[in-house]
């Protein structure tokens, strides 16, 4: 049996875009859709209640499954350390450096000197001059081709527009970002016709705003609870759209959106099957009214807002890819959309670092400045480390993208994870450094005569970045079901009661066989090999890096063995193997940018005295992660709670008004 833990080690090239997409449209020699095995041969959904299993499997019907030899973060679950994926460090060619130089310097001009983020913030509205004014330069076309009027840029420079954006307002970001990474473009770029190329990314790169329309009041993370209806007209032309989105991002502006439906179920397997499909609709379209827009606690200028269909009619023409592979061209769109928020969660962690580093400086309490005492020195220390890691996972990942270097979901989900909760500590810990003047809004700073430093508005801003595009909690189920993906196909039949015994005992036998082998190994600690190229003070990091993930493997394989298939259940468990092969790639990452800087001719001392500072940080709360698989308080919190939901503990509500 050749399993997806002992792949061969010649890897495949070919990008999280290039992958998603062909293997959405594989076909078999007969011309039909190629159907890979049902979930169920891998998960058992028998014993699950019916919409916990009809959930289940709608993801992962739309769930591709990792390409055999991984990734390089993939690769950490299952204790293969491959250093040389990720290192010499993946740098932007100079020529595309060049090919975005000049719009990325007439952005950062035109955002110091034409967008007024505090105005943007105290009206709720960005003056339409400005979205004019990025329309003209190409900022909502950056990664669209020049031949649909876009600018043609790679994801790198497209990261570094985002670390513009996200260094000066939340908003103006969220319009420009929405619209590219989750909006018309992406999906129409991995998934659309060349007949809805040509009608629709003109209009988007140059003009018109796009939305995404996927939530609903019942349907956040679980699409299968999703009610709004497209049932296909008699003749077969068109579809009609019934039904209401919530939160549709970008709506308010939007002149084009596109739209999840459900679409009459199919039976497979002899079991029906919903099925979730793409549209792209225009605003004009008659039925199709904008009700209301919604307001929130940061991005007061945020175009969001709740949209109605009433027998809306959609040409066929206008699906994106075939009919059920809406939620695969979701979940395919944002594996790469998801890279704008770390970028530019980049750029607003610099910025609070920034200005934390100046106030640290100047502000004198007790005879020296703040930034001597040890209690402000230790949180700056740790934002200067994690914004070194953040950038350093953010564009490794972006440059991988662009050298289509195998399916990267797992990176692209870690970078957002990780960037979004680390920037949201960043600016809790920015406001505390300011004290008072960070928790005032800048118009009063400004109105008393003090200079107008946001953090306040910054720290609201950046909530939503943990909700946004998977909420991290998402994020961590979604990382931990692709870790466990080679355990499932290695041993997952041992524990399904819906195949045969015999077939079950088979999967006993070789999986059997093939443990007997690769558990072994995973106690040899013989480190990262050959890395001679990498400063004594990374490669000790990488070393304990290569070492712990065979830690962490044979940990989530005794977690298998323990729980077996009630170890999905386990989701504080599975968080803390994922936050520990989070650290891993972070960790890994920075040494392997830390010693491009060093090549370029940056100070060594300088870059080795941040990096080895992240790698020491990072290291203890992996040893804090470690320390929760084997000793913590789940079961009983658990039992607490449903307790409560239950009506018990009424001291805890009682007292209040």
């Amino acid at each position: 049996m050749k399993s997806p833990l002992e792949a061969p080690e010649k890897s495949r090239s070919r990008g999280t875009e290039e992958t998603s997409a062909k293997s959405a449209s594989r076909a078999d020699s007969s011309g039909g859709e190629r159907q890979r095995p049902p979930p169920a041969t891998v998960i058992d959904t028998s014993k699950m209640a019916k919409g916990q299993r009809e959930a289940l499997e709608l993801a992962e019907a739309a769930r591709d499954p990792l390409e055999d030899r991984g990734s390089f973060a993939s690769n950490l679950f299952i204790g293969r350390y491959d250093f040389s994926r990720i290192h010499p460090y993946p740098t932007q060619p100079v020529e595309d450096r060049a090919a975005g130089g000049e719009f990325l310097a007439s952005l950062q001009k035109y955002l110091r000197e034409s967008v007024d983020a505090d105005e943007i913030d105290r009206t709720g509205e960005i003056p339409q001059k400005n979205i004019d004014d990025l329309f003209a330069m190409g900022a909502f076309g950056v990664k669209i081709p020049k031949q649909y009027g876009g600018l043609g840029l790679s994801q790198v420079n497209y990261g570094r527009a985002a670390m513009l954006l996200g260094s000066w307002d939340a908003n103006v970001t969220a319009l420009v970002s929405a619209h590219q990474s989750i909006g018309v473009p992406q999906p129409l770029l991995l998934f659309g016709t060349e007949e809805q190329k040509k009608k629709y990314l003109p209009r988007v790169a140059r003009h018109e705003i796009s939305a995404f329309a996927l939530t609903e009041w019942n349907a956040g993370s679980d699409p299968a609870n999703m009610s709004l209806r497209a049932e296909p007209t008699e003749d077969g032309s068109a579809f009609i759209l019934n039904g209401e989105k919530l939160w549709c991002t970008n709506l308010i502006k939007a002149g084009v959106l596109v739209v999840m439906a459900r679409t009459p179920s199919k039976m497979v397997g002899g079991r029906e099957r919903k099925q979730i499909t793409a549209f792209i609709v225009d605003v004009d379209s008659p039925g199709l009214d904008i009700t209301y827009r919604c307001h929130f606690m940061g991005l007061r200028a945020l175009y969001n807002g709740i949209v109605k269909f009433t027998n809306v009619r959609v040409p066929c023409e206008n699906m994106i890819a075939k009919e059920g592979q809406g939620l695969k061209v979701a979940l395919t769109t944002l594996n790469t959309g998801r890279l704008t928020l770390p970028a530019a969660c980049t750029g607003l962690s610099k910025r609070l670092l920034e200005i934390c580093r100046k106030w640290a400086g100047e502000r004198i309490q007790w005879g020296v400045p703040i930034g001597k005492h040890a209690a402000i020195a230790g949180k700056i220390a740790e934002m200067a480390g994690n914004v070194f890691a953040m950038e350093a996972m953010t564009f490794l990942t972006s440059a991988l993208v662009d050298r289509k270097a195998g399916d990267l979901r797992i990176e692209t989900a870690m970078c957002k994870m990780w960037a979004t909760e680390t920037t949201w500590r960043i600016a809790d810990e920015a406001m505390q450094v300011r004290g008072g003047r960070g928790y005032e809004t800048a118009q009063s700073l400004a109105g008393r005569g003090e200079e107008p430093v946001p953090v306040e508005r910054f720290l609201r801003d950046c909530r939503i970045n943990m909700i946004f595009e998977g909420s991290s909690e998402i994020m961590r189920l979604f990382i931990a079901r692709e870790a466990l993906d080679p355990h499932l196909k290695v041993g997952g039949a041992i524990f399904n009661t819906q195949l045969p015994m015999s077939e079950r005992a088979k999967a006993v036998l070789s999986s059997g066989k093939f443990y007997a082998g690769w558990y072994p190994r995973q106690w040899l600690l013989n480190g990262a090999g050959k890395i001679d190229n990498l400063h004594e003070t990374l490669r000790g990091h990488v070393n304990y890096a290569a070492r712990t993930s065979k830690r962490l493997a044979r940990g989530l394989f005794h977690a298998m063995a323990r729980f077996g298939p009630k170890l999905d259940r386990e989701q504080l468990l599975l968080s803390r193997f994922v936050g520990i092969a989070t650290e891993l790639f972070a960790i890994s990452a920075t040494c392997s940018y830390a010693q491009w800087l060093i090549g370029q001719g940056k100070p060594a001392d300088e870059v080795l005295s941040v990096a080895d500072y992240f790698c020491r940080s990072a290291r203890m709360r992996i040893d804090h992660h470690f320390a929760g698989t084997t000793r913590n308080v789940d079961k009983r919190g658990y039992a607490l709670v449903q307790d409560l939901l239950a009506g018990k503990h009424a001291l805890l509500h009682d007292g209040i008004v």
